[in-house]
């Protein structure tokens, strides 16, 4: 396929997402979508620039277009109530005269757009919303009696909408075959699996780098790493209190509500950074032991493929996208938790086997980790979409 594709065709593409208050793997996949078409708007409920912090400077060239919560006050507080007026907000966009919309579908339905007869809409789906379907989220709406009650009359209609939303786009495509099976379950519809991407070359060439002026392996590699947002579904609280019991070096890096009660959780061998520029995380990537991945029910597992990419393994529960990601074994090690949930009791098991092996430092896993994350590189995510388009634009 020529890399001109979509210029050749004169295609006029739009793009749409749930909203632009925080910054993620899904942003993340919408950025790379911008690049395959950079002169397609975002459609958006809402904007807020500085709850991006330091990735407020990637959409600041961008031709942005928000709904009407952008003029609501307080709308920034106001998200996760408002989410039964989502489909009214994407539904008030007009696509006409547009050849594609790509919708990014994961909290509040952008794919309830409605789009000419000729147009075809794409659904690029990171998940289900996990409110409506038991998953846990960073959302603590359960946290009062009166908010879990109407939190629970509300998603029963958003369940309902939910799946007649999911029957609108021509073609659905899951973030991972784990999204795929979610996808059939709750939405009774086929999809195409297409990984995200991850600048894959970009974290070889920084670790490589990092390596080269740093020295020996041992004398860097001398912490454990949580990398992410700080929010009570990620466990970031059991890998502290596991490496308080063992008194074993933690990093931790990332922004959200969380952030405080971590910070004074920390024991003596415990950092919690806060947030961090893409420089700063390749480099705590580059120079951990192993990342730890604790959340219950992951979607994907892009924080994995990043540290692969770097060369590091992984430690991570044995469920979800982590299956997809880790090589077991070679890239990582996995471990299950008590009941179905992670624990610090597990983990601490799972740190002592991990430290009692030398052969996770060794060269062997370097080289497997940094060819298994090439498996889901940002030119490998760009040539299927791309493949995917110029196939269904020609039916």
């Amino acid at each position: 396929m020529p890399p001109d594709f979509t210029q050749d065709k004169n295609l006029k593409v739009a793009l749409v997402h749930d909203y632009l208050r925080e910054y993620g793997g899904a942003e993340r996949v919408v950025e790379d979508l911008h690049e395959i078409f950079p002169e397609a708007p975002l459609f958006t409920s809402y904007y807020n620039p500085s709850g991006l912090g330091g990735n407020a400077g990637r959409f600041k060239s961008w031709d942005i277009r928000t709904s009407w919560m952008q003029h609501v006050p307080f709308a920034n507080r106001l998200i996760s109530p408002f989410r039964i007026f989502a489909p009214l907000m994407f539904q008030s966009f007009n696509f006409t005269g547009y050849d594609m919309v790509i919708s990014s579908d994961a909290i509040y339905f952008p794919k309830s757009i409605n789009v000419p007869k000729n147009t075809l809409h794409i659904c690029y789906i990171h998940t289900p919303p996990r409110y409506l379907y038991g998953y846990a989220t960073s959302y603590n709406y359960k946290k009062h009696w009166w908010t879990r009650v109407g939190g629970e009359i509300m998603n029963h209609f958003l369940r309902i909408w939910d799946f007649q939303f999911a029957q609108k786009p021509d073609i659905l495509v899951a973030n991972s075959k784990n999204i795929q099976a979610r996808i059939k379950k709750f939405y009774r519809r086929d999809s195409t699996v297409i990984y995200p991407g991850t600048d894959v070359e970009k974290c070889k060439v920084q670790s490589a780098t990092l390596r080269l002026h740093s020295g020996q392996e041992s004398k860097v590699r001398n912490y454990y790493l949580c990398l992410g947002r700080l929010v009570r579904s990620k466990g970031v609280e059991v890998a502290i209190e596991a490496c308080n019991k063992l008194k074993l070096p933690l990093k931790v890096a990332g922004s959200g509500p969380m952030l405080p009660e971590l910070k004074k959780m920390a024991g003596p061998t415990v950092q919690v950074l806060g947030g961090v520029t893409d420089e700063e995380r390749v480099e705590l990537l580059t120079n951990a032991k192993a990342l730890l991945l604790l959340e219950e029910e992951p979607d994907f597992g892009i924080t994995s493929v990043e540290a692969q990419a770097c060369g590091t393994p992984v430690i991570a529960l044995k469920v979800g996208g982590y299956l997809e990601t880790v090589v077991e074994g070679k890239t990582g090690m996995f471990f299950r938790g008590n009941g179905g949930q992670v624990t610090a009791d597990s983990l601490i098991g799972a740190l002592q086997n991990f430290n009692n092996l030398n052969y996770w430092s060794g060269e062997a896993v370097r080289q497997a980790c940094l060819k298994n994350a090439q498996k889901f590189s940002k030119e490998r995510f760009k040539k299927e979409i791309l493949e995917l388009v110029e196939r269904n634009l020609k039916k």
